[in-house]
């Protein structure tokens, strides 16, 4: 069992940054690989970012590739996601997510979600 506590979020301006983090409970924490997700008003939630539980592999999706940073902290239990040079079309809640395998980070089907932190992206 892992349970998952998202924070950092807030309002910037466009071409801000912020880091989120992501907190999480749970022995098996370190045999996790983890991701992040995000879901705008009227929009279904989509894949951001996902990490390895080893941190050696790395994924982005398309709309964040080369502005956004995913890591980890296995021994503080915590995953980060750094986003640089935000949009306004970044606005939206984000979810921390951990799952047992890559794949089912990348196919939406984790084991378990994090409450949401909101970040606005807004001048």
């Amino acid at each position: 069992q892992v349970q998952l506590v998202d924070s950092g979020g807030g309002l910037v301006q466009p071409g801000g940054s912020l880091r989120l983090s992501c907190a999480a409970s749970g022995r098996t924490f370190t045999y996790y690989d983890m991701g992040w997700f995000r879901q705008a008003p009227g929009k279904e939630r989509e894949f951001v970012a996902v990490i390895k539980w080893s941190g050696s592999n790395t994924y982005y999706a398309s709309a964040v590739k080369g502005r956004f940073t995913i890591s980890r902290d296995n021994a503080k239990n915590m995953v980060y996601l750094q986003m640089n040079s935000l949009k306004p079309e970044d606005t939206a809640v984000y979810y921390c997510a951990a799952a047992k395998s890559y794949q089912q980070i990348l196919t939406n089907t984790v084991d378990y979600w994090g409450q949401g932190t909101q970040v606005t992206v807004s001048s």
